[in-house]
């Protein structure tokens, strides 16, 4: 009986007027994850109209969601930013101190786009509005509203949507690793490149250096020959000079000898 009362406190008159930003914590749950979904297919990307679209389908789609006219993908979007801006200011608040957020949803947002959503202070701004206030929701006691949240709403938190969520969280593990080992990898084989190219530049260099002591050698060779030559030149130069010297000498003194055994041998015959 207290079940069916709460339920009948909990379920909204379609007669009367309501905020469309009035957001359950079952529908909030069902977005997330419709969209979680989505922006990780999508490498964090962008998600499109057609995308939001899905996603608002997936939310109208769910057991409660025929309570409500059904969300638009415009509605979508605007309650996944303010998810978002509240992600932020819960952030914050741990980064000053506090020990953990009670959000229910800071877990979930904080793996989809913890790593892309820098925190920021929380500035002071009036809550968003509830409902409008009805009769029937003044009169129910706090324990009334607290046992129709406990047993609605926060049932669609089930165990297939928190495995879901576990699941998720451990293929976005896997990629980090995956993409961790492949930049590894790559940082490897950088290193490993640059070495070859140390090792090709040095044998080159020492390569041109060898070349170069051969010219060089081989220069050094060249005018040792060339001097030889000359020496050897020179030798035979001083040589000749001396052989002729020698000759014109002999000559002379052979003249010498022979000229006054003429002269005997023509008085001789006079007398």
């Amino acid at each position: 009986m207290e079940r069916k009362n709460a339920e009948s406190a909990r379920r909204p008159n379609p007669a009367m007027p309501y905020r469309e930003d009035c957001w359950s914590e079952g529908e909030t749950s069902t977005l997330v994850d419709a969209w979680g979904d989505r922006y990780l297919e999508l490498n964090r990307g962008n998600i499109r109209q057609k995308q939001w679209q899905e996603v608002a389908d997936a939310v109208n789609a769910r057991p409660s969601g025929g309570r409500r006219p059904p969300r638009t993908d415009v509605q979508c979007k605007n309650r996944i930013d303010t998810l978002k801006k509240k992600y932020k200011i819960e952030k914050a608040k741990i980064s000053d101190g506090a020990i953990a957020s009670q959000w229910p949803f800071y877990s979930r947002l904080d793996m989809l786009v913890g790593s892309s959503v820098p925190p920021i202070k929380p500035t002071p701004s009036p809550s968003p509005p509830l409902a409008l206030p009805l009769p029937t929701f003044i009169r129910r006691s706090y324990s009334a509203a607290a046992a129709a949240v406990a047993d609605g709403d926060s049932g669609s938190l089930s165990k297939s949507s928190r495995s879901s969520m576990e699941r998720r969280m451990s293929r976005e593990r896997k990629r980090k690793r995956e993409i961790g080992e492949g930049d590894g990898m790559r940082e490897l084989a950088r290193g490993i490149g640059r070495l070859a190219e140390i090792y090709e530049n040095l044998e080159a260099e020492k390569h041109r250096q060898m070349i170069e002591l051969e010219k060089q050698r081989m220069e050094f060779i060249k005018g040792l020959e060339f001097q030889r030559m000359q020496m050897f030149v020179d030798t035979q130069v001083q040589l000749a000079k001396i052989k002729r010297t020698r000759r014109s000498d002999a000559g002379e003194m052979g003249l010498s000898i022979a000229f006054p055994s003429l002269l005997q041998l023509l008085v001789l015959s006079m007398s």
